[in-house]
């Protein structure tokens, strides 16, 4: 028999990998080119050529033990110190290899963070709307998860609110910019006022209450966007980071977290880790993945081809008269539903549209759009958008 919170959440599922399902469904009942599944993530630009070239580089010229074989749990010194490196010359950062644990994607990196700090009953805040795995990764350590409720129309996260819910049992709070599913950046202001508030309420806790910045999307802005570096605002930061987007390599699952020195207790913190890394299963990161991220640190993928994408589908759902932020970051769209979620998914997908719904992302009323798919799909899908505006908003 399985465990009971297994039974939940296989229960709840997730709605993004189900929409996704059905999309594969669809394709086989009405050709795939007559589907617009816009449910999943998945970047649709390939990974740069020097990533390739690396890969045979480092295949051809690595010795097999050290190519395929174990390392220290936190990854490959050279690995991570050209991280810190290019950390240093982006944004002034004072990291060592020693600063930087090589991870499982951005995901098993934030597992590893919550597994370091959070002791049982600990709370751990997040802002509305959000990733809805942070769910499980945060029950899974024995947290309680504590939701900020969402600020549309501008989705910056709700600070003042934030401050009232912190308490005795706080331990984290997790932050996700450029957001998903809205593709909000979280400027200057915001992350100054968010370092002080967090000061001012660990020094009256007696002790840290640590920052968790989910930042898979970092490098995929737009309009002259920014996304600036935690590590100016506050000392007490823990940054996971995944090369799944920017470098278009969600399938082969490397990232990495940094913490600074001047964090609280960071050597501690920083062993924690690479412990947390080996009892949680993963061990160590993939040793080839983690070869050739140290060959391409500073490689990135063409984000003008999401760009395209994000006008072309933006300025037409605005124009027939849909509701939505413009995104200034990630690939998403967050459109706000004219009638009941569940009713708009639904007449959707008698267009062959597939979203995923705000409700998996604790935002109820609104649908996620992922638009990192083909120029041609977004051109074909229009007309579909159209009758389903025809059909939905004449309803409000």
């Amino acid at each position: 028999m399985i465990s009971e919170k297994m039974k939940n959440i296989m229960q709840s599922g997730s709605a993004i990998r189900a929409m996704f399902e059905e999309g594969k469904k669809l394709a086989e009942i009405y050709g795939k080119e007559n589907v617009f599944d816009f449910s999943l993530g998945n970047p649709s630009v390939p990974a740069p050529k020097a990533v390739n070239e690396a890969i045979s580089s480092v295949t051809a010229n690595t010795d097999e033990l050290r190519l395929h074989g174990y390392m220290l749990n936190s990854g490959f010194e050279s690995t991570r110190q050209a991280i810190a490196d290019s950390l240093n010359k982006k944004y002034g950062a004072g990291f060592g290899y020693k600063n930087i644990i090589m991870t499982v994607g951005a995901a098993g990196g934030l597992n590893v963070a919550l597994k370091s700090i959070v002791n049982e009953g600990d709370e751990v805040i997040v802002f509305a709307p959000y990733f809805g795995e942070y769910n499980n990764y945060i029950s899974n350590v024995g947290g309680k998860i504590i939701v900020i409720p969402p600020a549309p129309p501008h989705f910056l996260p709700d600070l003042d609110a934030m401050e009232k819910a912190i308490g005795k049992k706080t331990k984290a709070v997790i932050i996700n910019s450029p957001n998903n599913p809205t593709g909000v950046v979280y400027g200057e202001n915001t992350l100054e006022k968010l370092g002080n508030i967090l000061k001012k309420q660990s020094i009256k806790k007696g002790e840290a209450i640590y920052l968790i910045s989910d930042e898979p999307y970092r490098e995929l802005v737009y309009d002259g966007a920014k996304a600036p570096f935690l590590t100016k605002y506050y000392s007490n930061v823990i940054i996971g980071y995944s090369y799944s987007k920017s470098l278009s390599l969600p399938g082969e699952r490397i990232g990495y977290l940094a913490i600074p020195d001047e964090a609280e207790d960071s050597e501690n913190l920083l062993s924690a880790c690479s412990v947390a890394t080996r009892i949680l299963g993963f061990v160590n990161a993939p040793s080839l993945q983690q070869l050739v991220i140290e060959k391409c640190v500073d490689t990135a993928t063409d984000v003008s081809v999401y760009d395209e994408n994000r006008r072309l589908l933006y300025g037409a759902l605005t124009e027939l008269g849909f509701e939505c932020i413009k995104p200034q970051g990630a690939f998403y769209l967050f459109v706000k539903s004219p009638i009941a979620e569940e009713e708009f998914i639904a007449a959707a997908k008698r267009h062959n549209i597939l979203v995923v719904g705000g409700k998996s992302f604790a935002c109820e009323g609104y649908v996620r759009i992922a638009y990192c798919v083909s120029y041609d799909m977004i051109k074909k899908s229009l007309s579909a958008f159209k009758k389903l505006a025809e059909e939905t908003l004449s309803k409000k």
